[in-house]
């Protein structure tokens, strides 16, 4: 992939591989995106009141997170990858139950699937600190911050 020019002083070998690892974790933000929009959309039972204003959250807060990771792609000179098309080939979160209802069983699934997205994450920071980029380990770190957080309440809402 040819990169434009970037006001990085990263080599263009690391800003290759930062923005690679960037536009993965893209797709797996984009369709965790999309994951927590149908749990919002389709949660049924006793903690809906609680839980459908908080799916609502965590989407909000996503797609700005989504939207930071692929800006810092852009600005390394690379580019964002993030049609549905190509999200649908490259996330590595499995595929949402669409038929789930139970406000529960939404919880557990969505906790999953930040686990997952958690690990990319974790993964893509350690191969951004090998490029000695601290902008973009800045970027992951405050992600993974807030929906570790995000892992922790979801777990403990299914503590009994």
């Amino acid at each position: 992939m040819a990169l434009y020019k970037s006001p990085s002083p990263l080599s263009e070998q690391a800003r290759t591989a930062i923005s690679a690892t960037l536009n993965e974790r893209l797709s797996d933000g984009l369709d965790l995106h999309s994951q927590i929009k149908v749990a919002h959309w389709n949660i049924k039972g006793p903690q809906f009141a609680a839980l459908h204003p908080l799916f609502e959250t965590f989407a909000v807060s996503l797609a700005n997170h989504n939207d930071s990771i692929a800006e810092r792609a852009v600005t390394l000179g690379g580019r964002a990858y993030g049609t549905s098309r190509h999200v649908g080939t490259h996330s590595r979160l499995p595929e949402y139950p669409q038929e789930t209802s139970r406000d529960l069983e939404h919880v557990k699934l969505l906790a999953e699937r930040i686990e997952v997205y958690l690990a990319g994450l974790r993964d893509s920071r350690k191969q951004v600190e090998g490029h000695q980029d601290t902008d973009t380990v800045d970027l992951f770190t405050g992600i993974i911050t807030e929906f570790e957080k995000h892992a922790w309440f979801l777990r403990a809402s299914l503590e009994g």
